[in-house]
């Protein structure tokens, strides 16, 4: 679980600090909880999971990765659910002229 956690806070370029202040914790807990050095109670591992946007069950090891979906999709899909919804539909219009493009490309 230690290991996940930190990986996912990595991935979504947090610092310990950012997430110890989410949590209403000291940095060093978070370093404890990243490094096995201390247990993740219930309610602060649901917060974790809220802020990495993973299932808790991501970190219990109850789910695994999303299956079949490349990791790039699967940080474009968490970097589009922070974007407003105009920004979504935009990007989403820009997805739409990306797919265009390649099939006339192949044609």
């Amino acid at each position: 679980m230690a290991q996940r956690l930190k990986e996912a806070r990595e991935y979504l370029e947090l610092q310990q600090d950012e997430v110890a202040k989410e949590l209403g914790v000291p940095r060093t807990a978070i370093s404890l909880i990243e490094s096995g050095q201390r247990k993740v109670e219930a309610l602060e591992l649901q917060r974790l999971a809220r802020l990495y946007q993973r299932p808790v069950g991501y970190f219990t090891g109850e789910e695994s990765e999303d299956v079949g979906v490349p990791p790039q999709v699967a940080h474009l899909a968490r970097a589009a659910s922070k974007l407003s919804a105009r920004d979504r539909d935009e990007l989403a219009r820009f997805a739409d002229y990306l797919n265009a493009r390649s099939r006339s490309e192949k044609e």
